[in-house]
């Protein structure tokens, strides 16, 4: 892991392209892209992009088991066990 932020210019991502690829996918970091001195894009492997998908996915589904045990939406899990195992025999 990088300490601080991989910044280069957008003329970098356009002039040293294969150089960013290695690097993030050597990394699994993104590089960030700045356009004119601000900061416009950030750029990462397709690996560590769907990483990043998949935490965020599971945060959702965490948050929705969440929510469902405050609101006492909930059942017991031999019950739901027995379910999905109905389900597979299908």
């Amino acid at each position: 892991m990088i300490d601080m932020p991989t910044i280069r210019r957008s003329s970098d991502l356009r002039n040293n392209y294969n150089e960013i690829s290695d690097f993030c996918h050597q990394y699994d970091e993104p590089v960030y892209i700045t356009k004119n001195g601000q900061g416009d894009l950030a750029v990462m492997s397709i690996e560590t992009y769907e990483k990043l998908v998949g935490k965020f996915e599971l945060h959702k589904l965490l948050d929705e088991g969440m929510e469902a045990m405050r609101n006492k939406e909930v059942r017991p899990f031999r019950e739901a066990l027995a379910d999905i195992e109905q389900g597979i025999q299908k």
